[in-house]
């Protein structure tokens, strides 16, 4: 979701496929995205523990109005401000700090907040949904949001009618901001403890929100207030509102923590049709219970909502829009067969509950960690579902997607992305990792205990990649960097000796950052026995028995995205 790459809106929309907010290259950079994009002083003295937030969308003039309630901790002394995010154009009217008014002034799409005397008032006492002295601030908004033109890649509001002619209303805001359409404190690394996501719409429609729904109110004057909750710490441009003409079906999976609730929400006019394309929700939740662990939000559910644009990967309120078709809108993206067989935004956006939801980035710049993960769960699920082989097949199929235009991480506190290869590149390497440790069971331990040990947090790369490097074993910090961090695709020159009836083969890396030491599977025969080797780039030799006029490209591992050459 969200990236830093080109776009192509035409054609096959090329590789864009995942729903990702995506920003040009070479964008200029500017105070409003030091504001958006880093920890400032007016961020760094408070946490925020929970929203409590308020919508009113009106649907005649593509407005909104309402409140949110943030219950924050100071974790160290306060500033003298207080800075909070709301996307021009909209408004500000009035702040209440614990229920004191207090000033305020704007900077772009930055408020801040003044701080009475720099004290802050007595502390709140405990609350029903969170533990602790809280504070409170107060605000009511209110204006025009930015329309979404293309979401999820454009996001926005996404104001548009379904069939029949009802209203339809989504959200999409990756990489944009939640702040597109309420205020918050807009940035990756303070996810909120738990969020209450109160939508006033029309008393004919529903709204769909992440979490459990707790109430809804008795209709007044046309309206209702559905009042959804979020249990758990959620990253904030997942949260969404759904309001349209829908039906409900439900049903639940008994998984590795006990009874699921699966709740599905569609347009009337499709619930045939998702009753059978929805069925692959539960093997998929199934694989990926083996690969990662426990579906990380059992409390809130698990939901599959229709939505006017593709997809994204709304916590516990997943949004569908792939037109209950298989692949991607149609299309297989690996070439190989293996992508048609199942839904790619159903496995695609819920792989995300694991990579993104439960393991959040901090940064923008790191987003692999959501989107290469999540990528490789595609192909943890043919696996699962087909067997390792068509996994390898698909893997090394999307290759064809990468277009090594700029490096996978982007800059950093600046709220930029890097290239779109954070998908298929990210995905072949973390394929890569998996053929260097050699043994599937230690390899679903690693991302067991990389879900277990992230749980809920936000993480930066490099602690991800510190993390595999210590489970697995091998020191992989070059590899990262090259794949991560440059645009080159390392080498594996080779060439062979014939001495005394006897064959060696001499091999090293080039095309590489300095002191490259990826391990490599090379084969030990023509037979294509393989072994576990740490080329480096000095040549290193290995006996072996081929031929010497063989073709050894055609018996190097595939699964490895490397190129490989003979050289004399």
């Amino acid at each position: 979701m969200k990236k830093n790459y080109w776009l192509l809106f035409t054609g096959l929309l090329l590789c864009s496929c995942v729903t990702a907010q995506v920003f040009s290259k070479n964008q200029h950079l500017t105070r409003q995205d030091t504001l958006r994009g880093s920890i400032t002083t007016e961020r760094a003295w408070w946490d925020a523990v929970m929203y409590d937030l308020t919508v009113k969308p009106e649907f005649t003039n593509f407005t909104i109005s309402g409140s949110n309630i943030i219950y924050f901790k100071i974790v160290k002394n306060p500033a003298s401000r207080m800075q909070i995010d709301l996307q021009e154009p909209l408004t500000i009217d009035s702040a209440w700090l614990n229920d004191v008014p207090v000033t305020f002034s704007r900077d772009g799409n930055a408020w801040f907040i003044d701080l009475p005397n720099r004290k802050m008032p007595k502390s709140l006492p405990q609350n029903q949904y969170t533990s602790g002295a809280l504070q409170q601030l107060k605000l009511v908004y209110h204006g025009v949001p930015k329309p979404a033109l293309n979401a999820p890649w454009d996001g926005g509001i996404v104001w548009k009618k379904d069939e029949k002619g009802n209203p339809w209303i989504n959200v999409a805001c990756q990489g944009l901001g939640a702040s597109v359409w309420w205020p918050c404190k807009d940035h990756q690394g303070d996810e909120p403890d738990s969020a209450k996501i109160n939508i006033i719409a029309p008393d004919t429609l529903m709204n769909i929100s992440n979490g459990k729904l707790r109430s809804v109110s008795e209709s007044v004057n046309g309206f209702k207030t559905w009042t959804w909750f979020v249990s758990k710490p959620i990253n904030i441009y997942n949260i969404t509102m759904n309001i349209g003409k829908y039906a409900h079906f439900n049903d639940t999976l008994m998984g590795e923590n006990g009874k699921l609730d699966l709740d599905y929400y569609v347009m009337e006019y499709n619930l045939e049709k998702a009753k059978k394309q929805f069925a692959v929700v539960k093997p998929m939740l199934r694989a990926f219970e083996y690969w990662f662990g426990p579906y990380p939000f059992y409390e809130d559910g698990y939901k599959l909502v229709e939505s006017y644009h593709l997809g994204m990967e709304h916590q516990s309120a997943v949004a569908y829009g792939n037109k209950f078709m298989n692949g991607y809108l149609g299309r297989d993206l690996s070439g190989t067969g293996w992508g048609s067989k199942w839904d790619f935004i159903i496995v695609h956006e819920s792989g995300h509950e694991w990579f993104g939801n439960n393991i959040s980035a901090k940064d923008a710049a790191d987003m692999w960690v959501h989107e290469g993960f999540t990528n490789y769960s595609e192909t943890l699920f043919i696996d699962y579902m087909y067997g390792t082989e068509a996994g390898n097949a698909y893997v090394q199929g999307i290759r064809k997607n990468i277009r090594n235009d700029a490096p996978i991480i982007g800059t950093y506190n600046v709220n930029k992305e890097g290239s779109g290869d954070m998908y298929y590149k990210a995905s072949n390497m973390i394929h890569m990792v998996r053929q260097i440790i050699g043994d599937k069971s230690t390899f679903r331990m690693l991302l067991h205990d990389m879900n277990e040990k992230f749980r809920y947090k936000t993480v930066s790369s490099n602690e991800i990649e510190d993390f595999i490097s210590k489970r697995t074993g091998f020191n992989l910090s070059k590899m990262f960097d090259q794949y991560l961090r440059t645009v080159q695709i390392p080498t594996l020159e080779y060439y062979l000796e014939t001495s005394s009836g006897m064959q060696t083969l001499y091999y090293r890396w080039n095309d590489c950052i300095k002191g490259f030491n990826m391990p490599i599977k090379l084969p030990g025969n023509s037979h294509g026995k393989y072994g576990l080797m740490l080329a480096t780039e000095q040549w290193q030799k290995m006996r072996t028995n081929f031929k010497e006029d063989e073709d050894l490209q055609k018996l190097m591992d595939k699964n490895f995205y490397v190129t490989y050459k003979k050289v004399k």
